[in-house]
């Protein structure tokens, strides 16, 4: 796979794509992960790629050609074109498995007060990751470009990603423990330790439910 980021800050991606996971999946030949600063693709002399918006109102708005010139030199046949954007579709952990079996992404990271309307027309997804407001699409872009890579074959082991937490079950994950067995006075549950994998499995199921239906109700309503 190959992922192609569009940002004005690429400096802020060193420390998330250089360290465990990403930064293997990469060595490995996993992925291949590209940071397009799209100032460099302004042809305003002053290197502006925002301005202020019709209509007035507070904030600059990112304008088309920066970005449009930067997603048509390294889009091809094979690629889709993610707009982060409050307004997009809710990110999930399905869609994280759709874009993983894409063979090129572009993700586009808006900034400022927002982005030209225009730009919409660029994109194969809009995605949103929250219902809260950030300063910019960076960290959005870290959160997908995390989820999506681990689930590349061969990056992690699959049967970890297969029992995460909002898969098919919609429950989220049971508790887990290891050694010592007594902690500060808090014990591991001893259905954990009996050896009977029929009795565990039936314990881990009833609390994955019992924790759902305390944290996430909605998930049950699925």
């Amino acid at each position: 796979m190959k992922i192609d980021i569009l940002t004005l800050f690429p400096e802020m991606f060193k420390g998330v794509f250089d360290e465990s996971i990403i930064k293997r999946a990469v060595l490995d030949g996993k992925v291949e992960i590209n940071l397009h600063n799209f100032r460099d693709y302004t042809l305003d002399p002053h290197g502006k790629v925002d301005d202020t918006p019709y209509g007035g109102g507070a904030g600059m708005v990112l304008a088309c050609q920066p970005i449009f010139d930067c997603v048509e030199a390294i889009k091809t046949e094979e690629s889709k074109v993610i707009l982060l954007t409050p307004s997009g579709t809710p990110y999930k952990q399905k869609m994280a498995y759709q874009l993983s079996n894409e063979k090129h992404l572009i993700i586009i990271c808006g900034h400022y007060e927002g982005f030209d309307e225009r730009i919409r027309t660029l994109a194969d997804y809009e995605i949103s990751i929250g219902d809260y407001v950030l300063t910019g699409g960076e960290i959005p872009s870290m959160v997908l470009v995390d989820s999506i890579v681990r689930l590349i074959p061969g990056v992690i082991n699959e049967r970890s990603h297969i029992e995460d937490s909002f898969n098919e079950n919609y429950l989220l994950d049971y508790p887990t423990y290891t050694k010592p067995r007594v902690f500060r006075g808090m014990e591991v549950p001893e259905v954990l330790t009996s050896g009977d994998h029929a009795k565990i499995n039936e314990w881990r199921y009833n609390k994955a439910i019992e924790i759902t239906k305390e944290v996430r109700p909605d998930l049950l309503e699925k």
